[in-house]
């Protein structure tokens, strides 16, 4: 893509939007950050450091009219009048990951099972760099991929834990057992409640869509599984909110 060309920039997976994710992306990775685009009425006010940040490492700024912005975030996102152009997202093979996870420390990595509401992949992965997860793992097909969705519910915050992205989550299930991580699949109907897991030991957990859950063939390739424990006759608790559950209790074991 022509960083140069603004009308180029239509690509969904390769612009953010609204003042904190673009904040968030100037501080940890500036050097995604092609361009920004700022409507031409907006307040000076609340977007210095945007200003400074973006002069101090040399990124071009454009104060656009407001179709502008509505064209390139999309004319229903909240953009807050502020939208960056940002060089595709980084994902890494399961090959290139593995090598740098430190198996000693019994980390824990998420494994996504064709889920599709961006949103919940980018709760996920907020979530996941504030429990201090080492990657999250999603695959090619019938899977939300990284893009302003998910960058703006992450809130800037995509990227802060490697992204790995695979063909095949069983053949990547494999590997990660080859490689020392328990298998565990968070399942509404396993008798087993996340209360009784220890978390003593290199950790994958799979997480299913939002509809129907994990896969049959994927299920039965994980170790065992674990369910959130419900009252109130709660049936289950959407994707992001369970996986955010799993990761604190990952955490709060962790620390003891």
């Amino acid at each position: 893509m022509n960083k140069n060309n603004e009308n180029d920039a239509n690509n969904s997976e390769d612009i953010v939007y609204g003042r904190h994710p673009v904040e968030e992306l100037l501080v940890h990775s500036p050097e995604r950050i092609e361009k920004i685009f700022l409507k031409d009425s907006i307040g000076r006010k609340g977007i210095e450091d945007i200003l400074n940040q973006a002069s101090k490492r040399k990124i071009p700024v454009s104060f656009v009219p407001d179709r502008k912005i509505s064209d390139l975030a999309g004319k229903d996102s909240v953009s807050q009048g502020i939208v960056a152009l940002i060089s595709p997202t980084k994902y890494f093979t399961l090959k290139e990951w593995l090598p740098s996870v430190d198996m000693d420390s019994n980390p824990i990595v998420i494994v996504l099972d064709e889920l599709e509401d961006p949103h919940n992949v980018g709760a996920i992965l907020r979530s996941a760099a504030a429990a201090g997860a080492s990657g999250v793992i999603l695959g090619k097909h019938n899977q939300a991929q990284v893009n302003a969705t998910v960058y703006k519910t992450s809130a800037g915050t995509a990227g802060r834990v490697p992204i790995v992205r695979v063909s095949n989550i069983n053949d990547a299930l494999k590997n990660l057992k080859d490689a020392g991580f328990w298998i565990i699949g968070l399942d509404g109907n396993s008798k087993k409640t996340l209360w009784q897991e220890d978390f003593n030991s290199s950790t994958a957990l799979v997480v299913g869509s939002e509809g129907s859950g994990i896969r049959t063939k994927t299920l039965e390739a994980c170790d065992f599984t674990v369910s959130i424990p419900m009252q109130n006759n709660v049936e289950s608790l959407n994707a992001s909110v369970s996986t955010a559950l799993v990761l604190y209790e990952w955490a709060r074991r962790k620390a003891n």
